[in-house]
Order: structure tokens, then C-alpha cells, then sequence
């Protein structure tokens, strides 16, 4: 069976890897729980810049790739295999959430983009963004996506 978009890499993650990730950005949200709002803005601006795990992987995978086509087309012909090697973990990945650098990227703590957006989100209820947001309002204009993720990121 292959796992949904968003489910993916957690699928494919060690559990007390996941709990570690969940656990640190729980850790951030509290340190800014008393936050001043430009200390909450700087932290949301820093979100902005962090890679997720899939801009890691395509990092990592172009950079394999071009250094392989370089040395296959000055060294060795035998490089030319790294690139392919490269694109089966890019499929794979694509395909099941899983390649073989994903294990390291996770245990170095990189996260998925959802899981950057939970931290972001539960910044921005802390520092009062979603205020005034009625439960059950169906003017889907004025509501933010993942209240409800946000809400429980921030009981937590």
C-alpha cells in the first residue's frame, strides 16, 4: 500500500525518531509560550528559511547526480552509474516515502514540510493571530487552515 503525501516519510520513520522530532518542536513552542511578539516573528521567519526533508533529499540527490555525470564524463564511464543510482532513490522515495538517506536526514532532525507548519502554526495562535476566529464560522476567508492542528499543538 502506498502512504498518503503527508504520511509518507513519518510511515517511514522510526517511531522514537518521530517522537524525537514531535518532541523538539513541542520544546520551541513552549520556549516562546511567554514570548514577545518580534521574538515569535523571528522565530517565524527562521521556520520560513528551515529546508524540510524533501528539499534536503532533492538537494542531496542533484548534488550526487552532477558530480557523477562530472566524473563519468572526465574519470570514468562507471560514474555515469551514480546518477542512475540517484534517480531509483528519487522514484522510490516518490513512490513509497522511503530512500536510503531518509533514515540519516530524520535522525539529524529534519522534518516534513507539515511538520514545520504545526510548529508555525501554534506560533502564530500563541501570538494571537487566529484570535477572534469563532468555532463552527463558515466564512472559510477569514479562517486559517490547521486551526484545529494548532489548537491541540498549543494544549499540548
Amino acid at each position: 500500500m502506498i502512504p498518503t503525501t503527508v504520511d509518507r516519510v513519518p510511515c517511514n520513520t522510526a517511531p522514537e525518531v518521530n517522537e524525537q522530532i514531535r518532541r523538539k518542536t513541542d520544546e520551541s513552542v513552549a520556549k516562546y509560550s511567554g514570548a514577545q511578539a518580534d521574538q515569535i516573528e523571528r522565530r517565524l521567519e527562521a521556520l520560513d528559511r528551515e529546508w524540510d526533508v524533501e528539499r534536503t533529499l532533492e538537494a542531496n540527490a542533484a548534488t550526487v547526480a552532477l558530480v557523477g555525470l562530472g566524473l563519468g564524463a572526465l574519470v570514468d564511464r562507471r560514474f555515469l552509474a551514480l546518477p542512475a543510482v540517484v534517480a531509483t532513490f528519487l522514484l522510490q522515495h516518490a513512490v513509497q516515502g522511503w530512500c536510503p538517506p531518509l533514515p540519516l536526514f530524520r535522525r539529524l532532525g529534519v522534518r516534513t514540510q507539515p511538520e514545520i507548519e504545526e510548529e508555525r502554526y501554534a506560533l502564530k495562535a500563541l501570538r494571537g493571530d487566529f484570535n477572534g476566529i469563532a468555532r463552527g464560522d463558515t466564512n472559510r476567508h477569514e479562517r486559517a487552515p490547521g486551526v484545529s492542528t494548532v489548537m491541540a499543538a498549543v494544549r499540548r
